[in-house]
């Protein structure tokens, strides 16, 4: 008998582990405005860790202070215990295939333009951008 209540329990596990993956958003909306750089790395690590480890699609969206991020200029500290910043997760997120889009406010507003963006960024159209955090197959997450 208890050998089988063992067996009970393990199969409920095991397919509840099975449910809570497939129950899995299909990707990750990830709208950064914090100007904290540890909120932008935790953004960019819980990106990476979403087309990493779990195949799935991520769009970042930054704007106010945090688009400062899209700028080639900007240099952000590491943290342990990756010894990795923001910025240089953001690039790995894009050679990963990320779509990365920067608030079409920003630009105009800090006196930047599309020259001054990091390869791969670009501009967001506010239609676009709303039908992304509006589709309910992704989970949308701020920082």
């Amino acid at each position: 008998m208890r050998h089988a209540s063992h067996a009970l329990i393990l199969s409920i596990l095991l397919l509840c582990g099975g449910a809570a993956a497939a129950e899995q958003a299909a990707g990750l909306n990830v709208l950064v405005t914090s100007p904290d750089r540890q909120a932008q790395m935790m953004a960019m690590v819980l990106s990476s860790q979403a087309m990493k480890t779990h195949g799935k699609a991520v769009t970042i969206i930054l704007c106010a202070s945090a688009g400062d991020l899209a700028l080639r200029s900007t240099e952000t500290p590491s943290f342990p215990p990756l010894n990795k910043s923001p910025t240089m997760l953001l690039n790995k997120l894009l050679e990963m295939g990320a779509t990365v889009v920067i608030c079409p406010m920003y630009l105009p507003t800090t006196g930047n333009n599309t020259d001054d963006l990091i390869e791969g960024i670009t501009v967001g159209k506010p239609p676009v951008c709303a039908g992304q955090v509006l589709d309910k197959d992704y989970k949308n997450l701020t920082f």
